[in-house]
């Protein structure tokens, strides 16, 4: 993602921010706009600095603005494309590598706390556990009917991290959600065909049941532990063939 940004920046906004920078004039940095080019120039250096900002301790900034004037003035560059080519993948891959390195150590941390906390969880009152390692609380018990893996249902639902970093709420959203019992994560199908039509559960699935060491989205890291309340409101009668 850093490189990609990086790589973003340097073709198409980065020459329009140094281009009028060097570290020989930094001391004559300005403290007002005069013009609306210079108004222009700024606002370019916030918003490319900004994007820059996780690559700080990456790049050497003087570096960065001898290339760029380099590139403008005509001399000759100091790399050759393919050693620049080169450069630019070594980056991308130790980013990678580091990336892959946290995931690594959050998907160990996650587990572990998952762990420790499904262990406790199904020693509390009330709490059910499956074989499967589902555990569920029934809050209400429902009258109507329980739904199959052919079915499609209507629920109200809240999914919260274990620390209590909520990531979905249908009912913030104000609107039920459709959900085909087939196509939702194992651990939502194990649920949905124990409950019936107007029941409310809270239900514990670890990450076997859920997204995995994949984790899913900006918020459900890997090997995620959830917690959902659902409330199914009813099964959605399928058009006939």
């Amino acid at each position: 993602m850093k490189y990609q940004t990086l790589k973003t920046l340097a073709v198409v906004t980065l020459p329009l921010l140094m281009l009028a920078c060097s570290k020989e004039d930094s001391a004559a940095a300005k403290t007002e706009l005069l013009n609306p080019s210079e108004e222009l120039g700024y606002t370019i250096g916030m918003d490319v600095g900004r994007s820059l900002m996780n690559l700080k301790k990456e790049i050497d900034l003087d570096s960065v603005l001898q290339g760029i004037r380099d590139h403008f003035d005509g001399k000759e560059p100091l790399l050759t494309a393919d050693a620049a080519l080169k450069i630019k993948q070594d980056f991308a891959q130790r980013q990678q590598e580091a990336v892959e390195t946290e995931l690594k150590k959050l998907a160990e941390k996650n587990q572990k706390e998952g762990n420790a906390f499904m262990a406790k969880n199904k020693k509390k009152k009330g709490v059910i556990t499956t074989a499967s390692g589902l555990q569920y609380i029934v809050e209400k018990e429902g009258t109507g009917k329980t739904p199959t893996m052919s079915d499609v249902t209507s629920i109200n639902y809240r999914g919260t991290l274990l620390d209590g970093t909520e990531f979905d709420s249908s009912f913030k959203r104000g609107k039920p959600a459709s959900f085909p019992v087939g196509g939702i994560i194992p651990g939502w199908q194990e649920a949905l065909q124990l409950m019936k039509v107007g029941g409310k559960y809270r239900v514990f699935i670890p990450p076997s049941l859920a997204y995995g060491d994949r984790g899913a989205g900006p918020h459900i890291g890997p090997n995620a532990t959830l917690t959902f309340d659902i409330e199914l409101l009813g099964i959605e009668e399928q058009p006939k063939n």
